[in-house]
C-alpha cells in the first residue's frame, strides 16, 4: 500500500510502501531496533509488515507485526520506526502515523463482528498520551488501548492513499 514520509530537514515528501515482510528481510536489534524482529518472526499466527521508500526498498523505516485473536479482533503486536527516525530529531515523519493507519486498515479486513475496524494493543505507559493525543486511540484500562472504528477512518484518510 502507498504512503507517503516526510523529509523532517526538507519538508519534502517522499513515496513510500508498507509490504509484507519476510523474516529475512526484519531489522536487526543490534543495529540499534528495540524488538528482536527476527525471533519475533517466528511467532505463529503473526503477520509483518515493513515500511520502506520507494527509491530505496532495501532500507526499511518501519516495521508492524499484527495477530487475529481468537479468529475476529485485530491486535497489534509490535510497532517500531528504524532507529534513524526516533523522535523530533528523526529522517523521516509519518513512519508510525502510516504504520498504525495500516493497522487500522487491515481491522476492516480481518476483523469480525463486533470488532470490525476495532485494533487493539497495550501500549508502554509513556506513549500513552502520545497515542491518545496525536494519533485518537482509546484507553481502555492499564495499558490496554483501542483505535475504535472512527479513529481508524481518521487515521487511514490522513496517512494512507485509498481514497477514501
Amino acid at each position: 500500500m502507498k504512503v507517503y514520509l516526510e523529509e523532517v530537514a526538507s519538508g519534502v515528501t517522499i513515496e513510500a510502501l508498507i509490504t509484507k515482510a519476510e523474516a529475512k528481510e526484519m531489522p536487526l536489534k543490534k543495529k540499534g531496533w528495540q524488538f528482536n524482529w527476527r525471533q519475533l518472526s517466528k511467532t505463529e499466527g503473526a503477520d509483518f509488515y515493513k515500511l520502506t521508500k520507494l527509491d530505496t526498498p532495501e532500507e526499511i523505516e518501519g516495521v508492524l507485526m499484527i495477530t487475529l485473536l481468537n479468529e475476529e479482533m485485530l491486535y497489534m503486536n509490535n510497532i517500531e520506526v528504524a532507529p534513524h527516525n526516533y523522535g523530533s530529531n528523526g529522517k523521516y515523519s509519518k513512519v508510525a502515523g502510516s504504520l498504525l493507519a495500516f493497522a487500522c486498515y487491515k481491522s476492516f479486513e480481518q476483523g469480525k463482528s463486533y470488532y470490525l475496524g476495532y485494533l487493539s494493543f497495550d501500549s508502554k505507559t509513556s506513549l500513552i498520551r502520545l497515542y491518545q493525543e496525536k494519533y485518537g486511540a482509546t484507553l481502555a484500562m492499564g495499558q490496554k488501548m483501542f483505535f475504535d472504528p472512527d479513529a481508524g477512518k481518521k487515521l487511514m484518510k490522513k496517512y494512507l492513499k485509498l481514497g477514501l
